[in-house]
């Protein structure tokens, strides 16, 4: 095996950081070549923050599992890894196969090498050669030093796949490009949810679109818009924050965001001589784009909460606009001690962001303020809104 590889990492969620894999097999893979490593998903972006790993592993940009990969492939990788910690091997292989099939399969790609390491620490750990069989060398290596199983794709197909086997046994075998239909056209499509468990939040591009109710679960999309779930109870007001989808490659997850109980590390916030105030109104946006400034209005209890434990690190506070409608999506959420959470009426937290946005923020998404005291400015803006919902007869409270 040459030791003078370029090799990719695709890191996936903060569990395989958190537990210290992440490190663990980078440091491991160094012994063959130049590394590369890029994360994906929002919360593990604040994994790599807490782990001070923010040099060794790219968070510059928020991007899906299967952008990473073209990143990577675009820098002419001999070797890409994806290293997950699922919730179990069932979710773990059901989220590899399916990065591997929206990158590799749908785009014909028969390099580079593709390899996935799977919950590594645990009985079921596994790492999977999904397109080559040329790098069993390192793949052995791999598994004896962190005692994975080495599993082949078509069992995990068979298994959880089995309607895509032919696909995949067309992929390996043929040089052409495959015909796949475009499905987010197509009136009705359903996607089934590997290792669910009852009474899970169910998130679909990070938006919590419903509960899970069965081990059981079926997505349903009418032209490109979530509709109905079969094991699941739909969150309506989830499901009104998307905008239309392609269900077949959206990213679904089920369960917490975050389980694992860390020190959350604060960074350095600098200050400037006025303060900049922003307004989060949507759950889609990138919280980390919001790091530069001084304040942040969060808009939505589980876009509040989130938000409120990633802008912690940054010592930046917020001032929530919830109305009680909370998912439980992070296990020990952090909140900076200036924070305040102003709670409406039911059903009335959107109305009052957007009138928010457009009487305090001028239709803008960040203001400026020329003051010396911050505790001063936080008390103007939490007036400022209190009269805004004062003028729509919404009853409130301030937390």
């Amino acid at each position: 095996m040459k030791k003078d590889l370029k090799i990719g990492i695709v890191v996936h969620g903060p569990k395989i950081i958190d537990s210290n894999f992440a490190i663990s097999i980078i440091n491991f893979l160094f012994e063959y070549g130049e590394i590369k490593a890029i994360l994906g998903g929002t919360m593990g972006r604040t994994a790599v923050i807490d782990a001070s790993l923010e040099n060794v592993i790219d968070i510059n940009h928020k991007r899906l599992p299967s952008e990473s990969i073209a990143i990577l492939k675009k820098s002419d990788m001999d070797l890409i890894f994806l290293i997950n910690y699922g919730k179990s091997d069932i979710t773990g292989h059901s989220f590899g196969f399916k990065v591997f099939n929206n990158s590799f399969i749908k785009n014909n790609w028969k390099t580079p090498s593709f390899i996935q390491i799977e919950r590594p620490g645990e009985d079921d750990g596994t790492i999977v050669r999904w397109n080559k069989n040329d790098l069993e060398d390192i793949t052995k290596k791999i598994a004896k030093h962190f005692n994975l199983s080495i599993v082949k794709p078509e069992l995990i197909l068979k298994k959880h796949f089995p309607e895509h086997l032919n696909l995949y046994n067309s992929y390996l075998n043929s040089d052409y490009p495959i015909e796949i239909a475009n499905t987010l056209n197509q009136d009705i499509v359903y996607r089934s949810i590997k290792g669910v468990l009852p009474n899970e939040n169910i998130f679909v591009n990070g938006v919590v679109v419903g509960k899970s109710t069965s081990k059981d679960l079926i997505l349903i999309a009418k032209n490109g818009y979530i509709t109905d779930m079969i094991g699941g109870e739909i969150k309506k007001h989830g499901v009104e924050k998307l905008s239309k989808i392609d269900l077949n490659k959206v990213i679904v997850k089920t369960g917490l965001l975050r389980t694992s109980k860390v020190k959350a590390r604060i960074l350095k916030h600098a200050k400037t001589n006025s303060f900049k105030v922003s307004l989060l109104n949507h759950n889609g946006e990138d919280v980390y784009s919001f790091k530069d400034s001084d304040l942040v209005i969060t808009v939505g209890d589980d876009t509040s909460l989130v938000s409120s434990d990633i802008l912690y690190r940054f010592n930046i506070p917020i001032i929530g606009i919830t109305d009680g409608d909370l998912d439980k999506v992070v296990e020990s959420p952090f909140k900076n001690k200036k924070s305040r959470i102003i709670e409406l009426e039911n059903g009335f937290d959107d109305m009052v962001g957007e009138l928010i946005f457009k009487k305090l923020f001028k239709s803008k998404n960040s203001i400026f303020y020329d003051l010396n005291d911050f505790d001063n400015l936080i008390n103007i803006i939490q007036d400022e809104i209190i009269k805004i919902i004062k003028e729509e007869d919404i009853k409130f409270i301030v937390h």
